[in-house]
């Protein structure tokens, strides 16, 4: 009997790890759709896209076109950083801070901010589902950019022979070995943008069937933009 006991007890551990795992891999999977969302949400949602700034927009009239002031990284930064940020200065700046102060926070609370009148997102725009990840990514999927880029160099700190390799076998059989295989997008390497290409990396891209590597160790997303960085521009 008490063998019996045993064996049962190490089975019902077993399930509840596997069920654990399980729970976090669907949490993860929605918040890398949360993060597709924070970057362009009507490309992943098919909603309308936007044909007018955004009332909270300050840049109102600027050179990206009515559509990118929807888009939360315009004013949040690809590194949730906002006027602290990799958009303290430059086009994109706005002078608005970042999300890393919700990060943590209850997701029905972000949700609630999420449909404020400052931000004024409704069901023309996110169901409750987006609203529900895209509030689990703020909570819950921030990373710190500051240890995988090096900010002033605008690079990744990451191994780019390691990165050739995850690329290789990750990557390349969609966007070629050189990055220029999609035809209908610019090629990887003129991206030039380590922050958002960490978090594309993690996340995937809006409405494309690109993997997430939100699981996987942040360090092989920071191997992969280290070569990404390298790819031919042109």
């Amino acid at each position: 009997m008490r063998v019996c006991l045993k064996l049962a007890a190490i089975v019902f551990g077993v399930a509840w790890m596997a069920a654990g795992t399980t729970q976090a891999a669907e949490e993860a999977s929605s918040i890398a759709r949360g993060g597709r969302l924070y970057d362009k949400f009507w490309a992943e949602n098919k909603q309308a896209q936007p044909t007018a700034d955004h009332s909270a927009y300050p840049n109102k009239g600027g050179k990206y076109g009515k559509d990118v002031s929807w888009r939360c990284k315009e004013c949040h930064g690809w590194d949730y950083k906002g006027k602290d940020g990799a958009y303290a200065s430059g086009g994109h700046a706005t002078g608005i801070v970042g999300i890393q102060g919700a990060a943590g926070k209850d997701p029905a609370s972000i949700v609630a901010i999420i449909k404020d009148k400052t931000h004024g997102y409704g069901d023309a725009q996110l169901s409750a589902q987006d609203m529900n990840d895209l509030a689990l990514f703020v909570s819950r999927g921030q990373v710190d950019m500051a240890k995988h880029i090096d900010y002033p160099a605008k690079k990744a700190k990451g191994d780019a022979a390691k990165g050739e390799a995850y690329f290789n076998t990750l990557c390349a059989n969609c966007h070629g070995v050189d990055g220029k295989k999609i035809n209908n997008a610019p090629p990887l390497g003129s991206l030039q943008n380590p922050q958002e290409m960490l978090h594309k990396v993690l996340n995937g891209q809006p409405s494309q069937n690109m993997p997430a590597l939100r699981l996987l160790d942040h360090q092989i997303a920071a191997d992969l933009v280290a070569h990404m960085l390298t790819l031919p521009q042109q």
